[in-house]
């Protein structure tokens, strides 16, 4: 299922429920209405001003339907999520599978993940004209549970490669970093959606196991999916110098909208995450035996194209 990524950036905004649509008003000696979004429509609402207030009945009606609502701090990091306590019909069956589930099935699990990421980084690596074997072969050598943690060695020669030698991976500094806080700030909101949509409980992981990590499930299903957003922000950087505005996260929330090409036709990348999501659950209860992952690919469109 797909929906729209709403994100309330302005301060002096009030968000409210009419009708079973979300109202957008100014605050202020003039309150107006500046629009409305359908409920039903909603995949996630981010909520990066800091100036704003919402009414108790509107997080009641987003919980309902199933539609995080993400809480951003600084550099647009998530601190918070708002998600439902009730979710698919099948939901406690599937809360005592991810319990019962044993530790070698969540270190298999883990390293197709794993293997499914660094393939992608492969592929991003190849789109943008740079070598990827590297990334290739540590892909093929993942062993069960990811020991080495050939994720890290990936991701260190990933970075450089990307976006040069002097770049660092940080969530608290400006420029490229803080595209790509923004960009994971919206898959995770996506990913966490498609968590419950399919009866599965975020806090309950298959490799992240912080204890004050209550997304780690969502942390670990959105992991292949991450190289969509640095595909992005690298098109967005090398067509010109850029950072966090109305246009570049424009771009960066639509890159969840298009296809990635699967065995079964093109396929929304917020469609291959639900997918993903339903076919682990499927696998907990032993209804398959596969995860639900589609081949490395990087979505065809153009940042104008995303931009327009």
């Amino acid at each position: 299922m797909q929906g729209r990524i709403v994100e309330v950036a302005d301060d002096r905004r009030h968000l409210s429920v009419y009708r079973g649509f979300m109202l957008v008003h100014s605050t202020g000696d003039e309150r107006q209405e500046l629009g409305r979004v359908a409920l039903d429509d909603m995949a996630a609402l981010i909520a990066s001003a800091h100036g704003i207030s919402y009414t108790n009945n509107l997080l009641v009606a987003l919980a309902e339907r199933g539609v995080p609502f993400v809480l951003c701090a600084a550099n647009h990091k998530p601190v918070g999520m708002l998600w439902p306590l009730d979710g698919h019909h099948l939901q406690a069956h599937r809360f005592d599978a991810q319990i019962a589930c044993p530790l070698p099935t969540k270190k298999r699990l883990w390293a197709r993940l794993v293997k499914a990421k660094l393939m992608q980084q492969a592929t991003v690596l190849e789109a943008t004209g740079l070598a990827a074997a590297h990334l290739k072969t540590l892909a093929k050598n993942v062993r069960s549970g990811d020991p080495e943690n050939l994720e890290a060695q990936g991701a260190r020669k990933y970075w450089g490669l990307l976006f040069g030698t002097l770049f660092r991976r940080d969530q608290d500094a400006d420029g490229l970093n803080a595209l790509l806080n923004y960009g994971y700030t919206v898959l995770r909101a996506a990913t966490a959606r498609a968590v419950v949509a399919a009866g599965l409980h975020p806090s309950i992981g298959l490799h992240h196991s912080h204890d004050n990590n209550a997304m780690r499930l969502v942390d670990d299903l959105m992991e292949p999916f991450r190289p969509v957003v640095d595909w992005t922000v690298w098109q967005l950087q090398h067509n010109q110098p850029c950072h966090v505005n109305p246009d570049t996260k424009r771009a960066l929330v639509k890159s969840l909208y298009l296809d990635l090409a699967t065995p079964a036709g093109n396929t929304p990348v917020l469609v291959a995450i639900q997918k993903l999501a339903t076919s682990l659950a499927q696998v907990l209860t032993n209804e398959r035996t596969a995860l639900d992952l589609p081949p490395p690919c990087v979505p065809a469109a153009h940042v104008q194209d995303m931009r327009d």
